[in-house]
């Protein structure tokens, strides 16, 4: 039989512990946050649908997005045991200079739009915690407007080649006066991709006030609010911003870029020289062949060409072919830092992240992008722990392999 009896106050008293009140909105929000998804459950709450859409999107049939995760889904790790990993160091050489993790923020276009601290708020985060941090050309800050913010953080340059070279040229030359140390020139960009979640939801840059928008926005009214009392929503490099961005792209950027224009670029640029959007073997060997520092295998995160290549699945055959003359970065479908263990593991250097982040910042600003950092940066150090591995040099291919579809 069971005894039972009445419970002494002093035994309750430890159970009584009420949550703490957060009082900040924001805190609230982020506080119920412990994953990435989590960030973009908050970030699809707090945007109109339109915005969301266009981090959230893909092209066409968004295949290439979801090949790209269901990669990562297939990892399977091989731990070892009885290993001391009291501590784990997560630092990491990239292009000769230590980051505290193995990842850094990749470029993304229009920021601002999802939340108007933008580009200056993730900047700021990149540099308080010690990672680089990628501006894009279709950026919505100035490039020395992003150095000011954030004057101690690496800074690269993500470059798209105009029609007219010499306002590529002028890009770079900023850069390099601004203390940006990379060039990362994304060379999967011939013509815009039919991102069709944009298509249907009528997205233009920048957004319009129709009647569906002023519904939603009836539903988001901080973003609007933001929006109009902020900065003009612009493209930061672009003199023309009128239309959708796929129209921006087909009018601004040059389909006839060749091998030459990044052997002009390797000539031109001072600094290291990043090739954004690689996708086969022959192809990193092209560019390392021409002075490439770093080769990004990235299909831009499935916005481009539907069914392409998937990142994570090229990098040890790319590793085995230019890994001794170039580094190899990954970007595509990460939302966890295993994702990001695994690619180190399989013979990355680095990986990079958007969507990541910019869930942070859509769900609460700066605050926001350092949660996700906080989540991601918790993941990959309890994974390595778990896998019996103390730092980040220490992954091996032995460390993971891809388990079989089916």
């Amino acid at each position: 039989m069971v005894q039972r009896r009445l419970p002494r106050p002093s035994e309750l008293a430890p159970l009584l512990r009420p949550a703490p009140i957060r009082w900040n909105g924001t805190d609230r929000r982020l506080a119920k946050a412990a994953s990435i998804a989590d960030l973009r459950r908050i970030a699809r709450r707090r945007t109109p649908r339109a915005v969301f859409d266009y981090t959230d999107g893909a092209a066409d049939g968004e295949l290439s997005l979801n090949r790209a995760r269901d990669a990562f889904n297939r990892v399977e790790f091989s731990p070892t045991v009885l290993r001391d990993v009291s501590e784990v160091d997560t630092g990491r050489d990239i292009l000769g200079v230590r980051a505290n993790l193995p990842f850094a923020f990749g470029p993304t276009g229009f920021t601002r739009m999802m939340n108007h601290e933008g580009e200056r708020a993730v900047a700021a985060v990149a540099e308080r915690v010690g990672i680089p941090y990628a501006l894009s050309t279709m950026g919505t800050t100035t490039i020395e407007d992003v150095a000011a913010a954030a004057p101690g953080a690496r800074r690269w340059f993500q470059l798209y080649l105009w029609r007219d070279r010499s306002v590529a040229k002028d890009l770079v030359q900023r850069a390099a006066d601004s203390g940006y140390d990379t060039l990362m020139l994304t060379v999967d960009t011939p013509v815009g991709g039919a991102r069709l979640r944009d298509v249907h939801n009528g997205l233009t840059i920048p957004p319009a006030l129709s009647l569906k928008t002023f519904v939603d926005g009836a539903m988001h009214p901080h973003w609007w609010v933001n929006l109009l009392t902020t900065d003009p929503l612009t493209f930061a490099s672009l003199e023309s911003t009128d239309g959708t961005v796929a129209e921006l792209i087909n009018r601004v950027f040059d389909p006839a870029l060749t091998m030459d224009d990044v052997d002009w670029l390797r000539g031109t640029w001072p600094g290291k020289l990043v090739i954004k959007g690689i996708q086969s073997v022959d192809d990193a060997r092209r560019v390392v062949d021409a002075g490439a520092d770093a080769v990004l295998l990235s299909n831009h995160g499935g916005r481009q060409l539907d069914r392409a290549p998937v990142p994570l699945e090229l990098v040890p055959p790319v590793v085995d072919a230019v890994g001794d003359r170039a580094e190899v970065w990954v970007d595509t479908g990460i939302t966890h830092g295993a994702d990001i263990v695994a690619a180190i593991a399989f013979g990355a250097r680095a990986a990079l992240i958007g969507r990541a982040y910019l869930y942070g910042l859509m769900a609460g600003g700066q605050r926001g992008v350092e949660k996700a950092v906080e989540i991601l940066a918790g993941e990959i150090v309890r994974t390595m722990q778990l896998m019996g591995v103390g730092s980040v040099d220490e992954l091996r291919p032995s460390h993971v392999r891809l388990r079989s579809i089916g």
